[in-house]
């Protein structure tokens, strides 16, 4: 008899133990059980919004469950993606990150505990470089126009930006840096809205920001396109000159990458992966991107994180000089 318990006793603990390996696994495998958030740390009505409204609708069709877009803007994309840095490792809180998110707060540290190593990269969808748009009823018809009234009458030419020490900040101090132009530079934080808002107001004659952020007032010819800060033409504004056309030497630009927190297990990340590279290789997203003038331009999650390393590399040793010669303060 008391054999009989024992054998018993051993069953039971080895189906305990059975139960206790296989719980997790079962768990992963029914990902997702509720609504997974997605955080866009900007404002509503940007490009970055729009993309990835646009990507996320279609997404949500593959992974089997709902996803949601929730804007939380504030410290440049800091505080939305800090939420997320903070958020358990599940895979039901994941973010778009921007140039600001990699580049910018790292680089000036604004936040101790705001570390990349607290995310997960999961992929890059787009790659989108930053051009100079201007009121299509202002004098300034062609770019040299424009740096030749900058030059004439020094920070009188006023050009919106968003955030003081972001992205387009810094194209723009690089852009005078190269030409010898000195604009009246405004920040208006909050990402392109507020930049469409101060152009429409006639609070600035032009910006500096991606043509897909301003692809409705392009399409309307509320603005023209003076330059994109690119080595190659833009797939949806071919009429827009390059820089590097134009004399001008620079090229610079955003890109959206999804990420989750760093513990977010590799299963459910791979299943986050699969469904946005399914949305993004739809004949409705690459013919929909088209239209907005944004480059889709993918990495999955086995090359984001490298690439994501060595950008920042080269961005930080490019802004440290412009520290170093007194055009950008850190």
């Amino acid at each position: 008899m008391e054999e009989q318990d024992l054998k018993h006793q051993l069953f039971a603990a080895l189906a305990v133990a059975c139960a206790a390996v296989s719980t997790p696994m079962a768990a992963s495998a029914e990902y997702p059980e509720r609504d997974i958030r997605v955080v866009v740390p900007w404002g509503a009505g940007g490009g970055t919004d729009a993309i990835v409204r646009k990507l996320t609708l279609l997404a949500e069709k593959e992974i089997g469950g709902t996803m949601y877009v929730e804007n939380i803007d504030g410290g440049i994309s800091a505080t939305g993606v800090s939420q997320v840095m903070r958020a358990r490792p599940d895979g039901y809180t994941i973010a778009a990150l921007t140039y600001d998110s990699i580049i910018t707060i790292p680089w000036q540290e604004m936040l101790p505990s705001y570390k990349l190593d607290n995310l997960k990269l999961i992929a890059r969808v787009t790659s989108e470089p930053d051009a100079l748009v201007i009121d299509s009823s202002s004098d300034y018809k062609t770019l040299d126009a424009l740096l030749a009234a900058a030059k004439a009458s020094p920070e009188t030419v006023r050009i919106a930006v968003q955030n003081i020490g972001g992205r387009v900040h810094l194209a723009a101090l690089q852009l005078e840096q190269l030409s010898g132009a000195k604009f009246k530079i405004v920040s208006y934080p909050g990402g392109a809205g507020p930049q469409k808002e101060a152009i429409l107001s006639k609070e600035a004659a032009g910006a500096v920001t991606s043509l897909g952020d301003f692809a409705s007032l392009l399409d309307d010819k509320t603005v023209i396109g003076l330059t994109e800060f690119s080595s190659s033409p833009n797939p949806t504004y071919g009429d827009v000159p390059m820089a590097k056309d134009l004399g001008v030497d620079l090229e610079i630009g955003s890109f959206i990458v999804i990420a989750a927190p760093a513990e977010t297990p590799d299963d459910v990340v791979a299943k986050i992966e699969a469904a946005y590279k399914t949305a993004y290789d739809s004949e409705e997203f690459q013919k929909w991107v088209t239209n907005v003038g944004v480059t889709p331009s993918w990495l999955g999650t086995a090359e984001v994180t490298s690439w994501s390393n060595e950008t920042q590399k080269t961005l930080f040793s490019q802004m440290d000089a412009l520290v170093e010669k007194g055009i950008l303060s850190k």
